[in-house]
């Protein structure tokens, strides 16, 4: 039963990840034949590659959006580039924007503040959700009296300031769902418990692979493990059925260590040898695992689509 659900969750993220690798080369090779710009990697609420803001300018821009994110849950992303030819401004804002799928995947809030400099073209495409807080006639009014009359002053700095304030207020006044604390816990124990099964089915495949050491090795790691799943669990999930589960996950590994020690006949000054040099390694492991985790920890600061936003057409397009 549990290789079977086991089976079934790997072909199914094979099966994702193969048709994104596949919709992807798809729309790469259509943009190519077109002629058409690729769509640029979202990596920050404020992205300018036409070096129009300088760093700070754009430091504070892009922290001022990531705060509202994290106080209200809607994204907004500016993009300031030098052209969107061959496109015009509103079909290239409306290709990037479904690309990226700015907002929450559950409530789809997104909004995208794209500026063609060289064109002299701006443009607030609004995802669907949004439509409601900024309907076409407000983007324009933004667009044309806090943005524009700014960027014709060359205070491009000063205009997406006051169009990004004046875009959060509006959507402020939408009904919207408060962010949510943590990731949705049903799609995160599946995932917990699929990479978990794999760890789980690799290293017990190299295990066996050693004989006799296998048993205490085994143990050991049985052990060790269905503790760390529970407290994983507690700790991610903040939740504790979801932390039963998760114990449990590991409890099977301890009972499989423990199939495995009977099973391989290990001796005990055997495993007792093994157990310490496990434990020396491991305090080598906990160091390099530690560096990892300050590194991983920088990394997950960045950016990142919520993957909801649908973007219709919505919005407004004006010059200067």
């Amino acid at each position: 039963m549990l290789l079977s659900w086991f089976l079934r969750h790997f072909l199914h993220q094979c099966l994702r990840i193969g048709l994104a690798l596949g919709l992807g080369l798809l729309a790469w090779s259509a943009q190519a034949q077109d002629g058409l710009q690729p769509v640029p990697e979202l990596s920050a609420h404020a992205m300018d590659l036409s070096g129009t803001l300088d760093a700070p300018q754009l430091k504070a821009l892009d922290d001022k959006l990531a705060a509202f994110e994290a106080a209200h849950g809607s994204q907004v992303v500016v993009l300031v580039l030098h052209s969107t030819a061959p496109e015009d401004i509103a079909s290239y804002a409306n290709r990037v924007g479904n690309a990226w799928n700015i907002g929450r995947k559950e409530v789809g809030d997104g909004l995208l503040l794209v500026v063609a400099k060289d064109d002299h073209k701006l443009r607030i495409e609004v995802a669907k959700s949004l439509e409601g807080a900024i309907p076409d006639l407000a983007a324009k009014r933004v667009i044309d009296q806090d943005i524009t009359p700014r960027f014709k002053q060359g205070d491009f700095a000063g205009g997406l300031d006051a169009g990004v304030d004046k875009i959060m207020a509006l959507i402020l006044h939408e009904a919207l769902p408060d962010p949510a604390e943590a990731p949705e816990a049903a799609d995160n124990l599946g995932e917990l418990i699929f990479w978990v099964a794999v760890v789980d089915f690799v290293t017990l495949w190299l295990l066996l692979a050693f004989g006799g050491q296998a048993g205490a090795i085994a143990a050991v790691y049985g052990s060790f493990s269905s503790a760390v799943f529970g407290l994983a669990g507690w700790y991610v999930f903040s939740d504790t059925s979801l932390a039963f589960w998760t114990a449990m996950a590991g409890m099977v590994v301890g009972l499989i260590s423990i199939a495995v020690k009977s099973v391989s006949g290990a001796p005990s000054s055997r495993a007792v040898n093994t157990s310490r040099s496990s434990s020396g390694s491991s305090s080598s492991w906990s160091s390099s695992w530690s560096s990892s985790d300050s590194s991983s920890s920088s990394s997950d600061s960045s950016f990142s689509s919520g993957g909801g936003g649908d973007f219709g057409g919505g919005g407004a397009s004006g010059d200067w």
